[in-house]
């Protein structure tokens, strides 16, 4: 059976003595009274909360999945899911970084970050029920109606109603300029829709009374396309002007998806037949409204990787330490066993070492994309706000899709460290690879993130994102590139900048020239960036723990974390290499093949 414990000191470790997140945080009015004991405490909590509540149920909740019943078109949760939900209710959980306007703890979006981070290692299936809630809710307060908010806000900051948001389509996947669902404008202001919606993690369930619909859908004089969406906020059961619940709304389960992973979580097929909505923002721009809480489950779902590459290298570990096989290469370490522990063999520590760096980096970068939101909402600076923005936009496609494929990578890795045992379900490492894989599929594929980020991100606006974190690297650059001891860590990081430039720019004059160039070089290019970024963040960590060492600082945790940052930049980094000469070799080895996919 696995086990799982919080990594509290490296959320810590990332926070306080990397990003100085409190005094960070402190320059933002709303969080002026925030301090390291609230933060250690809270993380505790959450901790304690995710390890002994939600992780139980991940086994049980994989074997069972949720049944729907075709007569009422209910959907019953997995044995524990709905009361463990009750505890993260009462608990005040959903509340955590949430408007205190609306019942809310206005706590930093860091606190999160890490408190879903530990749930998501815990129990991805489960979280997801609660996850989405997070962005229908960021959705309604960023474009609700007043009196939209003040009937729906409260009830998701409080958990009593979950959210879900309703996108695809059985025809158009992807691309939802291709959607069909109609909504029909009605004397009192309402709509009514009709259509299907698949893949609708969270749609349908018995651990909330009310589930909350955002829905995608056309308008009957709507243009053609994607600029012809409209957003609509769809209630399970309808709601009255007092709060109250009305009868039972036109949406609901027509089946649920029989799936490689999550099955603890209903995956449902949403019928819309008359469902009565109200317009969210204004017509016509759906999408737009739709793009906040998309982004925010594009972060999401990086977390959900984030989580189980952790958990799948904490159990990886731990076996390794265990499992007695072979000798070493150079002679027997255990002695007194008739092999040794499997830990001493060379490839074994590779695996586990790329889950290990890339669960830690993983972690630096979503808690420091956390602090940008904050930023951008909460500084008194606006020009501070704007940079915070500009570069959350740039990092979002990276921490969706880098943080997954990484979570692929490692979380096979771990189970290829328990051998055949590793393929035996009850080991629990199987798991962790089914849930991990569609990670990287929804919420836009990888490819897609891949698009946004090359396409848009970057060549949208000439490379101006990319030079603003590029003067961060400068920065890091100019304050260690004279310390030796700094060399091994600075140099890769500073080297890449540089060619960073060169490249893009390179891809951007073939995508002037031909745009399928930029769709050739668009995955490679996403994983370039990431290691950029990682690198940037691991400098900064190795840094720190340099510092401390040099301080006379005995903590093994710090020689633990320069060990880890000298294999990522050894043997993790240098994928960049081939990324790079992958992506220049251009698109006509891909596109001029007919004859080979005839």
């Amino acid at each position: 059976m696995p086990t799982y414990t919080p990594p509290l000191r490296d959320m810590q470790f990332v926070i306080h003595e990397v990003f100085d997140a409190v005094e960070e945080l402190k320059a933002c009015p709303k969080h002026a009274d925030i301090d390291v004991e609230t933060i250690n405490a809270v993380l505790e909590e959450g901790g304690k909360f995710a390890a002994e509540v939600t992780f139980p149920l991940n086994i049980t909740g994989d074997e069972q999945g949720c049944k729907l019943d075709p007569k009422t078109h209910e959907v019953t949760t997995p044995a524990g899911f709905k009361d463990a939900y009750a505890k993260y209710v009462e608990g005040g959980w959903p509340a955590l970084s949430c408007d205190p306007e609306f019942g809310g703890q206005g706590l930093p979006f860091v606190l999160n970050q890490c408190f879903y981070e530990m749930l998501n290692s815990a129990n991805q299936a489960w979280t997801m029920y609660p996850g989405l809630s997070h962005g229908a809710y960021e959705a309604l307060h960023a474009h609700g109606t007043d009196e939209q908010k003040k009937l729906f806000l409260p009830k998701l900051v409080s958990g009593e109603w979950t959210g879900t948001m309703c996108l695809t389509e059985p025809h158009c996947g992807t691309d939802l300029g291709l959607l069909r669902t109609k909504a029909e404008p009605q004397a009192d202001g309402t709509y009514k829709l009709t259509g299907n919606k698949i893949f609708i993690s969270a749609g349908e369930h018995d651990m909330a009374e009310n589930i909350i619909h955002l829905v995608l859908a056309r308008l009957p004089d709507a243009p053609q396309g994607s600029k012809g969406i409209s957003l609509f906020l769809v209630p399970k059961f309808k709601v009255k002007a007092d709060g109250s619940m009305g009868e039972r709304n036109g949406i609901y389960c027509g089946g649920l998806e029989h799936k490689m992973g999550i099955h603890g979580n209903a995956t449902a097929q949403l019928v819309l037949e008359g469902a009565v909505g109200t317009l969210v923002g204004e017509p016509n721009k759906g999408l737009p409204a739709m793009f906040v809480m998309m982004n925010a489950a594009r972060l999401g779902v990086g977390n959900q990787s984030l989580g189980l590459t952790e958990v799948a290298y904490q159990n990886a570990l731990a076996y390794a330490k265990e499992r007695i096989q072979m000798r070493s290469l150079s002679g027997p370490k255990a002695k007194d066993k008739p092999a040794d522990p499997i830990i001493v063999h060379p490839d074994v520590r590779k695996m586990l070492l790329t889950a290990k760096a890339y669960a830690e980096g993983g972690r630096a970068m979503a808690i420091y994309c956390t602090m940008l939101l904050d930023k951008e909402l909460y500084h008194p600076d606006e020009k501070v706000r704007a940079d915070c923005g500009e570069i959350v936009a740039l990092l979002t496609p990276i921490v969706k899709a880098f943080l997954t494929d990484n979570g692929h990578v490692a979380t096979n890795a771990c189970m290829q460290v328990f051998g055949g045992h590793g393929y035996i379900k009850e080991w629990g490492m199987e798991q962790f690879v089914r849930d991990n894989r569609i990670n990287m599929i929804y919420e836009g594929t990888n490819t897609v993130q891949s698009l946004d980020l090359l396409g848009r991100k970057v060549l949208g606006n000439n490379g101006a994102t990319l030079k603003k974190f590029g003067k961060l690297v400068a920065q890091l650059v100019e304050e260690e590139g004279v310390n030796e001891k700094m060399a091994e860590f600075i140099n890769p990081v500073a080297m890449l900048g540089d060619q960073i430039t060169k490249f893009t720019t390179e891809i951007g004059f073939k995508g002037f020239q031909n745009a399928d160039e930029v769709g050739g070089a668009a995955t490679d290019y996403l994983r370039v960036l990431g290691h950029l970024v990682f690198g940037y963040f691991w400098a900064r960590m190795a840094q720190v723990a340099l510092r401390k060492i040099e301080a006379g600082d005995t903590d093994p945790f710090y020689q633990a974390k320069l060990q880890t940052a000298r294999f990522y930049f050894a043997r993790l980094f240098p994928e960049t290499v081939t990324l790079m000469r992958t992506a220049r070799s251009g698109v006509k080895n891909l596109l001029d093949t007919d004859a080979a996919l005839a």
